[in-house]
Formats: structure tokens, C-alpha cells, sequence
């Protein structure tokens, strides 16, 4: 793999919702109502939400690139910016999205690893993420990379009540 990771600044905010749209849309949009994708695009991924999230100091979003192309990113959260109360032990993968044409490259396990190690350097115990329930192939990576599902929460894709499976990994130290 030929790739880099590169921390994202508010610079790189229109890069940002260029790929969240692409990669969003590419991975869930046959599952979804055109109406309900539209609605979760636009709530979750407008300059204004964007700019808040990168704007966290206890949010870090980092690009992959591969030859020289955004090819993917991963958002990690710490705190009070984690989507769900995990404590302060804990570090969040909320995505990890990857285009369509870059994947199967080794991309996730790259940024996962990202991911470990800043949780490492931090001295958190535990790593977890949101995983949609009808996201066989994610569940099967992370399943690999030593997950398992720890519990599970609701999200809305529009008006449609949809399922993440949350996993959690222990780290050693």
C-alpha cells in the first residue's frame, strides 16, 4: 500500500464533506429512500456541523491518502465528544470511511490503527465504534481486528430508526 495519513485542519473542510458525501452515499444509498439520504447528508455533514466537529478539541480527523488522493478518514473522539457516554477510558472510532475505489487496499486497517495507537499515546483502556447492523462487511473487518459487540443504539437515516452495533476492543498495554 502507497498511502499517508495526514491530520485534517479547517483547512481541508470542503475536502471533508466532499469525501463524508461520496463515501456515505456510495456505502448506504441502496438501503436507503433518496429523501431519508438527502436528510442525513445534509444534518450531518453541512460546512457548519463539519466545521463544529473539527473544531473539538477532543475530536481528530485524519485523511488517508493513496498515491497522492484522499482515499479515506477516520474520526476518533475523546470525552465529552464521544456519541455515547463510554467514560473517560475509552476512545471513539465514529467513522472510518473509505472510497469505494480504494477499498480492499489494507485503508481501514491503516486507519484503525491510527486510531489504536492515538488511544495507546492517550492511555485509554478501551476502543470502541458504531457499526450499522446491515454493514456485514465492516462488522466481518472488525470482527477480525478484535472487536466484539458490546451493545447497540438507534440512529435515524431521516425519518428511519436504524440499528448501530456497538463494539468495543481492549487494549493492552
Amino acid at each position: 500500500m502507497t498511502g499517508n495519513i495526514k491530520k485534517c485542519t479547517l483547512d481541508d473542510l470542503r475536502a471533508l464533506q466532499e469525501i463524508s458525501y461520496e463515501t456515505f452515499n456510495e456505502t448506504f444509498r441502496h438501503h436507503n429512500s433518496p429523501e431519508n439520504m438527502y436528510a442525513y447528508l445534509e444534518r450531518a455533514f453541512n460546512l457548519k456541523q463539519l466545521e463544529k466537529e473539527l473544531s473539538n478539541k477532543h475530536s481528530q480527523f485524519f485523511f488517508a491518502y493513496f498515491n497522492n488522493e484522499v482515499a479515506g478518514y477516520v474520526k476518533v473522539n475523546t470525552d465529552d465528544a464521544q456519541s455515547e457516554k463510554m467514560g473517560d477510558e475509552s476512545l471513539e472510532i465514529e467513522r472510518i470511511y473509505i472510497k469505494g475505489k480504494f477499498q480492499k487496499h489494507g485503508l481501514g486497517k491503516y486507519l484503525l490503527n491510527k486510531a489504536m495507537n492515538i488511544a495507546v499515546e492517550r492511555k485509554k483502556k478501551k476502543i470502541w465504534l458504531g457499526v450499522w447492523e446491515k454493514n456485514e462487511n465492516a462488522i466481518a473487518f472488525y470482527h477480525k481486528m478484535g472487536f466484539v459487540r458490546t451493545g447497540a443504539h438507534s440512529f435515524y437515516m431521516g425519518d428511519d430508526e436504524q440499528v448501530d452495533l456497538i463494539m468495543t476492543k481492549t487494549l493492552t498495554e
